[in-house]
Parts: structure tokens; C-alpha cells; sequence
């Protein structure tokens, strides 16, 4: 038997103890600092009652006032510092992390890691060290790409907490003065401008024409109009218009805020709670492989005590010897080529995805997409161009359709299916000219792109007037503004005074169709001026909302060449009705054809956005989503029973108006379902679900970066059609994969029966030499 070791180099059983001994320090070392509890923030004032979790957008605003003992005049200098003590300063916790010495060390706290490791040492007491070498620097790639991701819920919060305003105008003992925001405190009044981050959860009371927009709770883009109105306990945060947040950006307008909520208490805070509290989901081939590398390992301990055994008792073979021998089996049965195997097919994965403009920041999540059977997408600006559309012009007598989609000026007017010339119709003509007036925004065009400066739905009807070959220019030099009422959320129009150099003076005034409405006493048609007929501009704006379009009325009232002045009182009655406008965030061609290649793939795309059901719905029916025909919002799933929610949530496509809690329930109640999913977003409402999901998406151009940072892939082109190419090309990774996992393993196993058999049948050498084994089965990998 003796014979069998000659291949054994001539070591001191003392050093094989040692190594040993390195060996099991370091499997236990690593296990305890991969179990031991680390505290991931620090420990926060809490406040002494319970004011901050009260519904303040419910609350009428004497009685917030009161709540906080404060008023118009501000909190004083000491007030200020007694509820500073008390609530905390007004930031996010730093996490307590680990450090990157100790990130690195619970790496190896893996079974298969803790079997390459032992491969390694027994090579290199053999002397091989190039093999040794090969498996040690695998097992070092493996600890390195785990040690990266470690940081990625990390560099998420770091990300959220640099949203937050670094300062803020306040009032306090009746004084304006610049704070730092973090001193705020619950209590205070502060004062909002355009470019303002809002720098706590505000209850504003004072308001003129403020526009905030909440893209990074919400996910939608287009300004909210704020006013001072309580509204619903159950409302949705996109509805409480009585609010400002923390983290927000004031687009237009001013305003007067009590701040109600601060640091984690916010609702920016919260769901920076939720993203260090959700947990990551490992890739289902790392699942099978964690598992497969466990029951290796027992088969392989199981079959070597079991040689020993025989080896000691039945043949009297020397312990030293069998122990030798029991490890060299063992390096047999050990698939050292895998991890690297597996390591560079998902490398070359990652680099054709990047080619389809899909960055991977993580990479198993290249065969996780191939396994993808479900994909929740954000609305705005994934499946749809995020670029405001007139897609539809009501006038007294006719309703066009407007084709092109996005800021793209180029595109035919249809009435009644039919491409008609926009000059031939008078009506069309006036109120297009009407919108292109009474407009603040401005186009501008580069690298042959169309781009927008100021609101959205303005542009869009800029846009609009080009395509009905306007030339915004020279309208606008031929009727010039004389003077303005701007827009404000308590009369909810805007209007413009203008003075043409045929000696005329106009009116042109747009807002909310209900509002205008009752300014109107006639209406524009080809005959002339007519009687307003309201029940028929009613029902268009009824049919409009039920296609997912936001409504805006556009009217005119001539007025005497000598008025240089516009007053309210010139535009209360008998305005003229030109006409309405249907606008919509069109869907984008790529992903209409994107989806029914998901369709077809066995992948169910649904929607989930912050936008109103309707909207969501008609944009579902153009992107052909399977179901269609009913969508769930936020409130509705709140009442659900858990029983309910888990069917509905299966069956239903679209979701809407839902908070970042009801996104990461969705996406963990499908994993509950045994789905692989895969989310898309872009705001920071959508981190705390795309690190929940098996694989995160977030947008590369509008996407914030703490979406960025915990998702495992990022769109370049922010276009679902890219999600479909990497799903496509995340199969065929996976398909080779097992392909290579189904060579290797039968390779494996034959080597370790030869010794086997050789060691138990008392062959006096062994057919294969463990140098051999290891130079087959790096070669083969």
C-alpha cells in the first residue's frame, strides 16, 4: 500500500496538522463574523409624542398650528433648541458599516469557497503551485465580486441622504433667516421658491402658484400644483396637494410650510428605512449552487471517511497513509473549474448586454434575467417616451388626431381617419395659434433633437403648432404680449394680453376645462361665434380622461387696442371657447414591440406606476398588456386581505398610484409565488423594490442614483426594449451554463470512482495522479 504515496511529497505529519489547523481557524473565523449582528444605523431621538405619525395632510392647518404651538411669526431661538434636543436633527442616519477588511473576510464563508481552499492547500503541499495558484485565484475572484456587492444597499442610502436639502429660508421670532436644514424642527415655518429642495415634510398653508415635482417619491415627472385643502386620510401621497416633501424640487411659484416631519420621520426618511431593511435576493443559479456545493461536500467527507474506514480496519493501511489518500479523493470528486467557468461565461454576458445598452453592476444577475419570468415596469419614461403628446384637438365642431410621437415636430393631423391640410381649417388654425401665444415655454433644437425649456404640456403644444406649420416665431412677433395673469392653483388658468400690428387686441387664456367653462359664453366654429354648447365640450373631456388624456381648454375674448393692462376681471365672462386639448406620455414603439417578444418568451410584463388608473390603463391597452381590463391603485390593495392580495396580485397587469411600501410588497408577494422577477424605476420610491427584486433595473439617463446604486442593471437608453435583448441574452447565458455544469460534473465524478475503485480494489498505483486530475480539469474548464 505504501507504494500508492510515492507520489506523496516527503512532509512532516506536523505541518499537515498545521495547515489543517490554518484551515479550520479560518472556516470558523469566517462564520462568526458572517452571523455576528452588526447595528446598520445609529441610535435616533425619538420624539416624546406621537405628533409625526398624524395624517397632516388630513388635518385642517389652525389645528396643525395648534398641534405644534407655533404661528406666522415662527418658533424662538430657544424653543428651537428644546425641540432640537427632543426630535433630533432633521437628517438621515449614517449606517454603521463594516469594515471593507471585514467585508472581505465573510466572503469565504461559503462551503464551496471552504472546498477550493482545501483543493488548493493539498496541491500546494504537492508541490504544484501554478494549479494551486489557478484555484486560489478563483477562489479570490469569487470573495472579490461578493465584496463588491456588499456595498450596494450601502452606496444607495449614501445616495438618498444627498437629496436632501443642505439648507433653508425660515422664519423665526418673526425674522427671515438661511439655516442649515438640518437645525429644523418640527414647528418651524419655512419658505419655499422656485429651485428650492424642499428640506422637510412641510403643511403648507400659504400658497401662490407653487409646482413641485415629486419624481423621486412618485416616479412622474410632470409638476404637481400645491394648495392648502386637506384632503382624505387615505389619500395617496400624489394627491395630497397640501404637502410638500422632503427632497422634492419646486418647479414654479411660492410658499409658506409647516414643518411636520423630519430625519427619518419623513417620508423620503422612510423609505430610506426600507431600503436598509430589505433583504437582497441571491440569483437562483447561486441558490442551486450554495445547494449543490453542500451536498458535494457531505457526499465527498461521507465517501472519504468511508475509504478511510475501510482502508484502516479491513486492510491495516497506515492512518497517515489513508488520511493522505481520503484527501487525494476528495481533490478528485472537487469541480475546481466551475466557479471560473462560471465567472467568465457571465463575463461574456456582460459585455455583449453592454453592447444592447444594459449595464450589469452585478454579475450573476446575467443568468438571473434568464430566468426572468415576470417583469414589473415603472410607466413613466420606461415604457413611455416621458414626453408630453397632443394627441387629440377638440373644437365646436370637429376632433382631430394628431400623429408623431414625443417632441418630434413631424407628424400628420387627421379628421376622421383622413390626413387633412391644417390651413384649410380656420378653427384649428385659431386655436393652435392661441396655444403657441399664451405659452411660456420655449423649444429649442440640438444634435437634431428637439428639446424642451419649462413645462412639458407647454411644449407639447408647441410641438403641436409646428406640425399644423406654425411658425411660433413670427406669431408671436406679429401678436406680442402686453401683460400677463400667471398661473396659480387657486384659479387654475393662465392669460395672456397681446396687441397685433393690424391694430387688434386679444385675450388668450388656457386652464382647467371646468374653469374655463364657466368663463365662456360662446364658442369658435367655422360659421363664426355660437351659443356655448357645455354638455358637448363636456363629454369630450369625459371621453379624453377615459382615454388616460389630461384635459387643457384654450379661449379668447377680444378686447379695445387701448387696454395695456389685464385684470381679472376682463376674463370672468363671455370668453369665446376655441378649443380643448387631449395630451398623453405616448408608449414607446421599441417597447409595444419589446413586450410581445416578452409575451411570446413566457415573461408577463406588468405595469406599475404612480400615475392615475386611467392613464395607466389606456397606455396598458396600446402596449397590448394581457389583462387589461381592470387596474389596482395603492388605496384598493391596502384593504385587501393577504388571502385576496396574493391572487389578484397574479392575475392583475396594471397597478397604479401606489406608494414604494406597495412596490416592494408586489414584487415579494410574486417571489412568494415562485416567479424570478425582474423591476424596473428610476426614482428613489423604487429602491427599496429593485433591491428586493432578483433583478433591479434602473434608468441610466433620468434615474436617480440611489435607484442607480441598488439595482444589479442599468438601461443606458432608459428603454424597455432593452430589458427584452438582455432577458434574450441572459437565457442564452444561462443555457450554457448548465451545459457546462452537465461536463464537468460527470468528469468529475469518473475520476473520483477511478480512485476510488483503485484505492478500495488495492491497486498498487493509482490510473490517475491527483497532478493529473487537476491538469484535466482546469484544461477542461
Amino acid at each position: 500500500m505504501n507504494d500508492i504515496f510515492i507520489w506523496l511529497p516527503d512532509i512532516p505529519i506536523i505541518e499537515w496538522s498545521l495547515t489543517l489547523a490554518v484551515l479550520v481557524v479560518l472556516v470558523v473565523v469566517s462564520a462568526v463574523l458572517k452571523h455576528r449582528s452588526f447595528n446598520t444605523s445609529r441610535k435616533q431621538n425619538t420624539p416624546l409624542d406621537t405628533t409625526t405619525s398624524k395624517p397632516w395632510h388630513a388635518e385642517n392647518i389652525d389645528a396643525v398650528f395648534e398641534l405644534f404651538e407655533t404661528s406666522h411669526d415662527g418658533l424662538s431661538k430657544d424653543e428651537v433648541s428644546r425641540r432640537l434636543a427632543r426630535y433630533g436633527k432633521n437628517r438621515l442616519p449614517e449606517a454603521r458599516t463594516r469594515s471593507p477588511l471585514l467585508r472581505l473576510a465573510c466572503q469565504f464563508h461559503n462551503v464551496l469557497i471552504y472546498v477550493l481552499i482545501v483543493a488548493s492547500t493539498v496541491t500546494a503541499l504537492l508541490g504544484h503551485w501554478v494549479d494551486a495558484g489557478v484555484i486560489l485565484a478563483v477562489v479570490i475572484v469569487n470573495a472579490v465580486i461578493g465584496f463588491v456587492q456588499e456595498g450596494k444597499a450601502e452606496n444607495a442610502l449614501r445616495a438618498i441622504r444627498k437629496m436632501l436639502s443642505p439648507n433653508a429660508m425660515v422664519i423665526r421670532d418673526g425674522r427671515q433667516s438661511l439655516v442649515q436644514a438640518e437645525e429644523l424642527v418640527p414647528g418651524d415655518i419655512v419658505l419655499l421658491q422656485p429651485g428650492d429642495k424642499v428640506p422637510a415634510d412641510l403643511r403648507l398653508f400659504q400658497v401662490k402658484g407653487l409646482q413641485i415635482q415629486e419624481s423621486v417619491l412618485t416616479g412622474e415627472s410632470m409638476a404637481v400644483e400645491k394648495n392648502t385643502t386637506p384632503v382624505a386620510r387615505e389619500t395617496a401621497i400624489g394627491d395630497r396637494r397640501c404637502m410638500a416633501y422632503s427632497g422634492t424640487l419646486v418647479t414654479h411659484g411660492q410658499a409658506s410650510g409647516i414643518v411636520v416631519a423630519t430625519g427619518v420621520e419623513t417620508e423620503i426618511g422612510h423609505i430610506s428605512t426600507l431600503v436598509s431593511e430589505v433583504d437582497s435576493v441571491t440569483t437562483p443559479l447561486l441558490r442551486q449552487m450554495a445547494q449543490f456545493s453542500r451536498r458535494l461536500t457531505l457526499a465527498i467527507l461521507a465517501i472519504a471517511m468511508i475509504t478511510f474506514t475501510f482502508g484502516v480496519l479491513l486492510r491495516q493501511y497506515a492512518m497517515a497513509d489513508m488520511f493522505l489518500a481520503s484527501v487525494s479523493l476528495a481533490v478528485a470528486a472537487i469541480p475546481e473549474g466551475l466557479p471560473a467557468i462560471m465567472s467568465i461565461t457571465l463575463a461574456i454576458g456582460v459585455q455583449r448586454m453592454a453592447r444592447r445598452n444594459a449595464i450589469i453592476r452585478r454579475l450573476p444577475a446575467v443568468e438571473t434575467l434568464g430566468a426572468v419570468t415576470v417583469i414589473c415596469s415603472d410607466k413613466t419614461g420606461t415604457l413611455t417616451r416621458n414626453e408630453m403628446t397632443v394627441r387629440s384637438i377638440a373644437s365646436a365642431r370637429h376632433l382631430f388626431e394628431l400623429q408623431g410621437t414625443g417632441y418630434n415636430p413631424h407628424g400628420a393631423i387627421l379628421l376622421a381617419g383622413s390626413d387633412i391640410p391644417p390651413t384649410q381649417l380656420s378653427c384649428l388654425q385659431e386655436v393652435l395659434r392661441a396655444a403657441v401665444l399664451c405659452n411660456d415655454t420655449s423649444l429649442q433644437q440640438r444634435n437634431g433633437e428637439w428639446q424642451v425649456h419649462g413645462d412639458p404640456m407647454e411644449g407639447a403644444l408647441l410641438i403641436a403648432g409646428l406640425k399644423a406649420g406654425l411658425d411660433i416665431e413670427a406669431e408671436s412677433k406679429q401678436y406680442p404680449r402686453t401683460d400677463l395673469i400667471p398661473f396659480e392653483s387657486e384659479h387654475r388658468f393662465m392669460a395672456t394680453l397681446h396687441h397685433s400690428h393690424a391694430g387688434n387686441a386679444f385675450i388668450f387664456l388656457k386652464g382647467a376645462p371646468e374653469r374655463v367653462l364657466k368663463m365662456c359664453a360662446y364658442q369658435k366654429t367655422d360659421d363664426g361665434n355660437q351659443p356655448l354648447d357645455r354638455d358637448y365640450w363636456l363629454t369630450h373631456v369625459e371621453e379624453m380622461a377615459q382615454q388616460g388624456q389630461r384635459v387643457l381648454a384654450i379661449a379668447v375674448k377680444p378686447v379695445s387696442y387701448e387696454q395695456m393692462e389685464l385684470q381679472f376681471s376682463d376674463v370672468e365672462n363671455d370668453l369665446i371657447m376655441l378649443g380643448m386639448f387631449g395630451f398623453l406620455d405616448p408608449p414607446r414603439e421599441e417597447a409595444l414591440e419589446a413586450v410581445q417578444i416578452c409575451h411570446r418568451a413566457g415573461i408577463r410584463v406588468k405595469m406599475i406606476t404612480g400615475d392615475h388608473g386611467a392613464t395607466a390603463l389606456a397606455i396598458a391597452r396600446q402596449l397590448k398588456l394581457r389583462n387589461t381590463d381592470e387596474v389596482l391603485t395603492g388605496q384598493e390593495l391596502d384593504l385587501m386581505g393577504e388571502d385576496q392580495l396574493r391572487q389578484r396580485v397574479q392575475s392583475v397587469d396594471v397597478f397604479a398610484r401606489v406608494n414604494p411600501e406597495h412596490k416592494l410588497l408586489l414584487v415579494k408577494l410574486l417571489q412568494e409565488q415562485g416567479l424570478i422577477v425582474a423591476m424596473t424605476g428610476d426614482g428613489v420610491n423604487d429602491a427599496p423594490a429593485l433591491k428586493r427584486a432578483d433583478v433591479g433595473t434602473a434608468m441610466g439617463r433620468n434615474g436617480t442614483e440611489a435607484a442607480r446604486e441598488a439595482a444589479e442593471m442599468v438601461l443606458a437608453d432608459d428603454n424597455f426594449a432593452s430589458i427584452a435583448y438582455a432577458v434574450e441574452e441572459g437565457r442564452t447565458v444561462y443555457d450554457n451554463l448548465k451545459k457546462a455544469i452537465i461536463f464537468i460534473l460527470p468528469t468529475n465524478g469518473g475520476e473520483a470512482l477511478i480512485i476510488l475503485a483503485a484505492i478500495l480494489f488495492g491497486f498498487q498505483q493509482l490510473p490517475l495522479t491527483p497532478v493529473q486530475i487537476l491538469w484535466v480539469n482546469m484544461v477542461t474548464a
